[in-house]
């Protein structure tokens, strides 16, 4: 390796997410209105040698006693309304590396299929573009549940110890500290160190049920009575031993790819591979007509652990001088270990792009493009803290905007110009304490945030109805809005939340909604 390797800078982060009835889930969804009631019990069989057993059970079946390798006619005596169907594990199989893809499409590049209910990746470096790690468990989780999946997600600094805690660990949603994995995964039982039955159940035998206990024991006699096994999952639970993730990768990626005679680590020289790397990826794209959105750098270390860059883009593009910079600009997140042997450059995500007109005609002056700077604020802070508002056909103010990408295009809705609206819109109407002449005088004065103000002129009311046809509770409710300025010049939004007569209208209450420039 040459000299002037980068130093460690990030932890290995490895999520796992484990979904516990992956099989009768998927047929389910696959039945779709011809499967059975939600509220019946499925198992799904197969055959282990000559016996005729389950093999998945979904959570109906489950807490009528029912378990994976129970025996088909013990499993029908059990539950005599227990509905049986074959087991089909290659397309449960297909249908877990479809779903890798889909989270390696949106999540990280480092996305693993992890047979036969389980996904893993690697999210090293990339949790800060969803938000945090809590923030993108609970995104998978949610989205997963609302395609009618159940998962249990953990991140931790290993794949050993998040496998472990998300099957065999209590908690739906756990993110590991870094080097708490020792602690968190020490009263989990032996088994969830992905150990053969035959040696589990020689643990038990031995009175050994847990992980702790089981790391505390001399290495040698447990190598000489039941072989390396033991020793190997617990150090690569333990990170003292790498655990390679081999992603998934879509059938017909654009992506380019060099090995090295001698493992590479140096900052200058990285960058050097990826001016090589973009020209012909760029190419590729041009041929086929394409623009990416999402480039993922993968890094192969001698150690077989892989290292990743992902960066992403507003409009779909194949600039050779931007990638390189996006990608440039990550290097010093890369940890390189003993070397790099291997460099993957891929278009993981990939739209049509046309020819575009790169000069204007007859002096016309140029649009400014500053999807550039889009690209590169987005891949510093997240795309999801990068955006603008668009309007939204609604008369309730906190109603009338969303958010959209900053670089969304514009539709043929506009913002409302009939009554003026304040500059800034608070996040949730505070209330205030304030004197007026019912029903439709402005307030004389009012008291927000402690800080007495009188107002000096006002003009009003704005009624602004309920929407009636969203729910029962907003048929007769209503606001009188106000824009108010006080002795300072400071001018406000504030409005009585009903009609000042009668209490059905609303709580008769003043609210302080936003402030004008």
């Amino acid at each position: 390796m040459e000299k002037g390797g980068l130093p460690k800078t990030r932890l290995s982060r490895i999520v796992s997410l484990y979904l516990p009835f992956w099989p009768t889930e998927r047929v389910r969804k696959r039945l779709g209105a011809g499967a059975p009631a939600p509220d019946a019990a499925l198992a799904l069989v197969g055959r282990e040698g000559r016996r005729r057993v389950v093999l998945s059970v979904d959570l109906a079946a489950r807490k009528a006693g029912v378990r994976p390798g129970t025996p088909v006619a013990k499993a029908q005596a059990l539950h005599p309304d227990l509905t049986i169907m074959d087991a089909d594990p290659q397309g449960d199989r297909a249908g877990l590396e479809k779903l890798a893809l889909w989270f390696q499409h949106r999540i990280a590049p480092i996305v693993a299929a992890d047979p036969p209910d389980g996904i893993v990746l690697d999210t090293s470096g990339a949790d800060h573009l969803h938000g945090g790690e809590q923030a993108m468990l609970a995104a998978m989780v949610q989205r997963l549940r609302d395609t009618g999946i159940t998962a249990k997600a953990v991140v931790a600094e290993t794949l050993g110890a998040a496998h472990a805690l998300a099957r065999y660990g209590r908690a739906r949603m756990l993110v590991v500290p870094p080097g708490g994995v020792v602690a968190a995964i020490a009263d989990l039982p032996v088994a969830a160190l992905r150990l053969p039955e035959g040696i589990v159940d020689g643990l038990h035998a031995l009175g050994v049920s847990r992980i702790g206990p089981l790391a505390a024991m001399p290495r040698a006699p447990l190598a000489l009575r039941f072989g390396p096994d033991v020793a190997r999952r617990l150090d690569q639970a333990f990170g003292r031993v790498a655990e390679a993730i081999v992603p998934v990768r879509p059938v017909e990626s654009v992506e380019v790819c060099r090995n090295f005679a001698e493992p590479i680590g140096a900052a200058e020289t990285i960058a050097r591979m990826i001016g090589t790397l973009v020209p012909p990826l760029c190419q590729l794209l041009e041929e086929r007509g394409l623009g990416g959105r999402c480039f993922d750098l993968l890094l192969y270390r001698v150690d077989d652990r892989a290292e990743a860059i992902r960066v992403a883009t507003a409009q779909p593009v194949r600039d050779a001088r931007r990638l390189i910079r996006l990608l440039c600009e990550k290097i010093e997140t890369i940890d390189p270990g003993f070397g790099i042997e291997r460099m993957v450059l891929a278009a993981s995500r990939a739209e049509t792009m046309g020819a575009r007109q790169a000069l204007s005609l007859l002096g016309e002056a140029d649009e400014p493009d500053i999807s550039g700077l889009i690209d590169i604020l987005s891949n510093r802070v997240g795309m999801q803290a990068l955006y603008r508002c668009a309007p939204v056909e609604s008369d309730i103010p906190e109603r009338s905007f969303c958010r959209v990408p900053a670089l969304a295009p514009d539709d043929a809705r506009d913002w409302p110009d009939h009554w003026p609206r304040p500059t800034r819109l608070l996040p949730r109407p505070e209330p205030v304490q304030a004197m007026a002449e019912l029903p439709d005088q402005p307030p004389v004065f009012f008291i927000w945030r402690g800080v007495r103000r009188k107002v000096k002129c006002a003009d009003g009311p704005e009624r602004v109805f309920g929407e009636w046809w969203k729910g029962d509770a907003e048929l007769t409710t209503a606001r009188d809005y106000f824009r108010v300025e006080d002795t300072s010049g400071e001018r406000f939004w504030i409005y009585r939340a009903g009609d000042g007569e009668h209490g059905e209208t609303g709580s008769q209450g003043w609210f302080l909604h936003g402030i004008f420039g």
